[in-house]
């Protein structure tokens, strides 16, 4: 991932804020190593630091329009860009090989309406020159962090990460996923994402696990666009494991390239002999992957929770359990050459996977609360894979969020995802893919991230919290904490580190809160009277349902 910075509709010396806005930048350099770049001019600063995936050696930002007049700065990848520019009206001289670069053709002709056109994962700011007005947007979901505010002076500052800003501005709030500001026409954020999915009345296509396989494939291949190598992590799951599936695919079919040539990369991380590592590695097998296994101790956890929680930038529970082993996965992943990954986030949103929706009362129940998930995965499971990842550099893609596939999954009959009785979740995408996994890993139930990395990671960092952790320092929490103040002691711990990162409530405001089970939103609580008093983000917590690894792998839940 790249990062951008963004000083605009200024009211103070230029010169000065060059210096400032460097500074910030510096802050994120993490997730752009490869070069900065910095434009400027009396009205506005743009400073980009670059991770080079695509257009490596001409792909450098800010980028400009032939005649100066436009400047863009952008973090993402624009997965439709040659389709787009094959459709401009008139011809765009196009200057680099950046997939981003279509933007600055699409605004020559749409406006600030492009970002209806772009199916992507993106978040960007343009300088137009010619009316002195910015135009701000972030895609659909909000795969790729944005936070803007204003400083003291009244400077409007934009940037890819919190700590860019929270020192600077006394007000910080996260850029809203799907919406665009357009500072010639717009006061505020304007929505431009309005899917016809969001309706449960809308979602009525007949369910076919066929066309579901096929939307999904051309969507992995899509976010498969790099010129340097690349993976997928793998974790076990069924979500990793389809990803691969199709990866592996492209890749030997000649349907989509990689620098490593026809055997895809694998990368997979957990405590010794944990499940996600057995089932990973029967994957690996089946697919025939070159696949790299790392192990990470309780300890080498707990002694990074810190520097985690600074990257992260949340003290969300359920987002530090799993995004630890994910930024120790990142180290390693780097340290191999790698810029980019394919990741699996986003299907248990879509198709219900999380253990609660067997406890979905109706299909119109279990529709409204896979929107609500969507619609929050900028402050969790996007988050989390965005910036575990982006600490060490490295970009992590997310096919199952594809602009085009989200459609065409979303739109599906509720009634064909609704868990039936003794059933088992996400049962029509694993219908889709009958035959492109070994029977017991497809039929595998699902594990969360930091419960399948080991069972023993989640039982530690709340025996570690126990110790680290005073019952009177718990009691006293709202008098510390006054924003989301935490209820257990793993959550205290995480909010000291979060203050130790970032002082004040500017920050600790763009972390969300509330209670969950197994990562369910608050209303889903209501759906069985149990989850009141078990109230957890593992799994585990679902009682009933879940079942032990050992248990699924003797007896799977399909016949063969």
């Amino acid at each position: 991932m790249c990062s951008i910075l963004g000083l605009l509709d200024l009211h103070t010396d230029p010169k000065t804020l060059r210096q400032l806005a460097l500074r910030l930048s510096a802050r994120q350099r993490h997730r752009g190593p490869d070069w900065s770049g910095v434009w400027a001019d009396d009205e506005a600063i743009l400073v980009h630091e670059r991770l080079a995936i695509v257009g490596l050696e001409h792909g450098s930002q800010p980028l400009e329009d032939p005649n100066g007049e436009v400047v863009l700065a952008v973090n993402g990848e624009i997965h439709n860009h040659v389709p787009l520019a094959a459709g401009l009206s008139t011809p765009y001289p196009f200057q680099t090989g950046s997939d981003c670069e279509v933007i600055l053709a699409l605004y020559r002709e749409q406006g600030a309406d492009l970002v209806k056109s772009l199916n992507g994962i993106f978040a960007f700011v343009l300088w137009d020159r010619r009316r002195s007005s910015y135009v701000i947007a972030r895609d659909p979901i909000g795969v790729v962090p944005l936070y803007w505010g204003r400083d003291r002076e009244g400077n409007l500052l934009v940037a890819s990460e919190l700590k860019a800003l929270v020192d600077v501005c006394p007000r910080v709030e996260e850029f809203p996923p799907g919406h665009v500001l357009d500072s010639a026409e717009d006061e505020l954020p304007r929505r431009y994402f309005e899917p016809a999915w969001k309706e449960f009345a809308r979602a009525d296509r007949p369910a076919d696990p066929s066309a579901l396989r096929t939307a999904f494939e051309d969507a992995v291949c899509r976010q498969m666009m790099s010129e340097v190598p690349f993976g997928v992590l793998l974790s076990g799951g069924l979500d990793s494991s389809l990803v691969a599936s199709v990866a592996s695919r492209a890749l030997r079919d000649g349907r989509c390239r990689s620098p490593w040539g026809e055997q895809l990369h694998t990368f997979a991380i957990g405590l010794v002999d944990s499940p996600d590592l057995a089932a990973a590695r029967r994957v690996s097998k089946a697919l025939d992957t070159m696949h790299h296994e790392f192990h990470f101790t309780v300890q080498e956890g707990l002694d990074a929770l810190a520097d985690v929680i600074a990257h992260i930038e949340s003290y969300d529970v359920t987002t530090v359990r799993a995004s630890t082993p994910m930024f120790l996965l990142a180290r390693r992943i780097r340290a191999l050459g790698v810029k980019m990954v394919l990741s699996g986030e986003g299907a248990d949103e879509i198709f219900g996977g999380y253990l609660y929706f067997h406890h979905a009362p109706d299909a119109e129940a279990f529709h409204a609360e896979t929107v609500r998930k969507l619609d929050a995965l900028s402050k969790y499971d996007c988050l989390r894979a965005n910036k575990s990842m982006a600490a060490w550099g490295v970009e992590a893609r997310v096919p199952f969020l594809d602009g085009e596939f989200l459609d065409h999954a979303m739109l599906i009959d509720p009634n064909a995802k609704l868990v039936q009785p003794g059933g088992i979740e996400k049962e029509l995408l694993r219908r889709a893919f009958e035959g492109h996994l070994p029977h017991e890993l497809l039929w595998r139930q699902k594990e969360q991230f930091s419960d399948g990395v080991g069972y023993s990671w989640i039982d530690s960092l709340k025996a570690h919290a126990e110790v680290e952790v005073s019952d009177d320092e718990l009691v006293r929490a709202e008098h510390r904490f006054h924003v989301n103040p935490p209820t257990t002691k793993e959550a205290y711990l995480y909010r000291r580190f979060f203050e130790e990162a970032f002082p004040g409530d500017a920050a600790a405001r763009c972390v969300p809160g509330g209670p969950s089970i197994a990562c369910s939103t608050p209303e889903a609580l209501a759906w069985d009277a149990s989850f009141a008093t078990h109230a957890d983000p593992s799994g585990r917590a679902v009682r009933g349902v879940h079942v032990d690894t050992q248990e699924q792998e003797d007896n799977a839940r399909r016949p063969a």
